[in-house]
């Protein structure tokens, strides 16, 4: 039996995505300094996220493979002007996603290209990142694990309504056999996807197409202000072995993700 690690969407660099020790922000008790309380509340988030990281991946240990698809940094954050940044080099940011790699321990990794906004409109700085992670790095993944076909890469489109977060999985498995029908290639028995930060499933007997958890946690301005849903904080572990497999999902519950209603 062969163990795939599936994650992604770490947006490391992002004051809410997934920060290794040496990058979290310090907590500073008793300060009314508006700077100071804006950091204490991230940097809480930042050790909740690292530790449940680290835990959960020690839960699945070990790894013969590992999946990281796409967004492993955040970037400039341009829309925000960075003010949502721990840091905009990313340079750094790639150094940072090598640590988050790193705690898996896994010597086999491949990633896969994610969102230029995030990664680089006319340059590709996962490639810096893929390096740190000692990782390979294309556009569409395509692996072959025990007689598992997986195919994965980054970009869905999603849906603000719940039903239609399948809509987009069921397109995927539609292309997946015209493909397969006009070429001489074999169609995937697993269909990976990322970007949405939910995750959602769908499927047959032929096939199991997924969305993967992300690893950015909730209070960035874009997800507050402008989008409706949930999120799915977490991971994928896939077990193959003779052409079969078994998905298991590792998420953080809703519960610990919102926030608590405040007495007026």
């Amino acid at each position: 039996m062969k163990r795939v690690l599936v994650t992604g969407d770490w947006h490391c660099g992002h004051v809410v995505g997934l920060t290794p020790p040496e990058w979290q922000y310090q907590i500073v008790e008793g300060s009314d300094d508006p700077v100071i309380k804006y950091r204490n509340k991230y940097a809480k988030i930042q050790r909740q996220m690292w530790e449940w990281w680290t835990e959960s991946l020690s839960k699945w240990k070990p790894f013969d493979r590992m999946i990281v698809n796409g967004d492993s940094v955040d970037g400039k954050g341009e829309r925000s002007g960075g003010t949502e940044q721990i840091t905009t080099d990313r340079f750094e940011q790639s150094a940072m996603s090598g640590k988050c790699a790193a705690q898996a321990e896994c010597d086999d990794v491949a990633s896969t290209y994610g969102t230029p906004y995030h990664t680089g409109q006319s340059e590709d700085f996962e490639n810096a990142a893929a390096e740190k992670m000692g990782a390979s790095i294309e556009s569409h993944l395509e692996r072959e694990v025990e007689g598992v076909r997986i195919d994965a890469r980054h970009f869905i489109s999603g849906s603000t309504i719940p039903h239609g977060r399948y809509t987009a999985l069921a397109r995927e498995d539609l292309w997946r056999l015209i493909w397969a029908d006009r070429s001489d290639k074999f169609a995937p028995h697993i269909v990976l996807r990322s970007h949405v930060h939910y995750y959602a499933y769908a499927g047959n007997e032929f096939c199991h197409m997924s969305t993967v958890p992300c690893m950015q946690g909730l209070g960035s301005k874009f997800g507050s202000r402008k989008c409706s849903g949930t999120v799915s904080l977490g991971f994928l572990v896939i077990d193959c072995e003779d052409g079969k497999y078994t998905i298991h999902k590792e998420v953080i519950p809703l519960a610990q993700q919102v926030s608590q209603w405040k007495p007026w």
